[in-house]
């Protein structure tokens, strides 16, 4: 922790755990996506044969995923690129990105899916529901594996968008079931796109869930479990501290929370000692690491004989 002469302070936290979970997180979505693109090829060869609409709804559910998880592969490996000139931040904001991508990528799917549905109600087809349900088994459990891969490891946005396409096959291979079920001992032919429309509201809702929470990352909004308010209440009634500014909460890729504020002291207050009780308090309270914090003598702000000068001479 070094102070700067113009009394700003930056602090960095290691990031170390972080990039060890990260490459885990990784490694893990690596898996999932050959998963999910093995058994695709299977579903949908399974949904032609069987004329099923619930296993080609999922079956296109899936080729979406694994578009997405695709994505979330590159995007993931991108973000851990280094800061350069142009990008001092790095990356990070790949993820973001990868995740409001799927998002809306599965919003339309799921209204592709709707409107075959509805078709399907007028005009029912025959359905094979023997190889139905067989497809639908090997979809289950090839979904519940990679349930399994990301259940503990999907922190970040891009991670979670990954989770929410797997946990919505794993859904549709068990609707499939259900509806294989129904046609087989009830003839309900209907089931099919009852299923399918289920599979849908049910992916459609978290899809709108991801894309406002990657909109609110995009727009520097501040992250859901820390209330910037608090915070800045928090920094006034420090020892030393007599007014609190300008102060932004903000996360680059949905993990880590970064804070800046100018803190106003009174002269006779140590700038050090409020720097390191600011900080030790963000670490502790709000585990907020990555901080910059101006530190401003009560007088900063006002003018100088010079500067009024200077004012009144270029006033018209």
């Amino acid at each position: 922790m070094r102070p700067f002469g113009d009394g700003t302070l930056h602090v960095h936290a290691s990031d170390t755990s972080r990039v060890r979970e990260r490459g885990l997180e990784q490694r893990r979505l690596r898996w999932v996506l050959v998963l999910t693109v093995g058994y695709t090829v299977a579903e949908i060869v399974g949904g032609i044969a069987s004329n099923s609409l619930a296993l080609l709804a999922d079956a296109g559910h899936m080729i979406t995923d694994d578009l997405a998880l695709g994505l979330a592969v590159l995007a993931g490996w991108f973000a851990t690129r280094p800061p350069d000139r142009g990008r001092t931040y790095g990356y990070q904001r790949a993820e973001i990105l990868a995740a409001l991508a799927n998002g809306v990528v599965l919003a339309g799917v799921c209204g592709l899916i709707f409107w075959e549905a509805i078709r399907r109600f007028s005009a029912p087809p025959e359905i094979r529901t023997g190889l139905m349900a067989w497809v639908a088994t090997g979809g289950l459990a090839v979904n519940a594996v990679a349930a399994a891969l990301l259940h503990r490891h999907a922190h970040g946005l891009n991670a979670r968008a990954a989770r929410l396409h797997v946990l919505g096959d794993l859904l549709g291979s068990l609707g499939v079931l259900a509806a294989s079920a129904a046609i087989a001992l009830f003839g309900w032919l209907w089931a099919d796109p009852v299923t399918s429309i289920v599979i849908g509201i049910v992916v459609i809702v978290g899809s709108v869930r991801l894309v406002l929470e990657s909109v609110h990352v995009l727009m520097e909004g501040a992250p859901g479990h820390l209330d910037a308010e608090e915070i800045r209440q928090m920094l006034a009634a420090l020892p030393g501290v007599s007014d609190v500014h300008d102060l932004h909460l903000w996360t680059l890729g949905g993990r880590v929370p970064l804070l800046t504020a100018h803190l106003r002291v009174e002269h006779s207050a140590r700038s050090h000692d409020v720097l390191r009780n600011a900080t030790a308090a963000l670490k502790t309270r709000f585990g907020i690491e990555h901080v910059t914090l101006q530190i401003e003598p009560d007088d900063f702000n006002i003018r100088s004989p010079l500067d009024v000068v200077d004012r009144g001479r270029t006033s018209p």
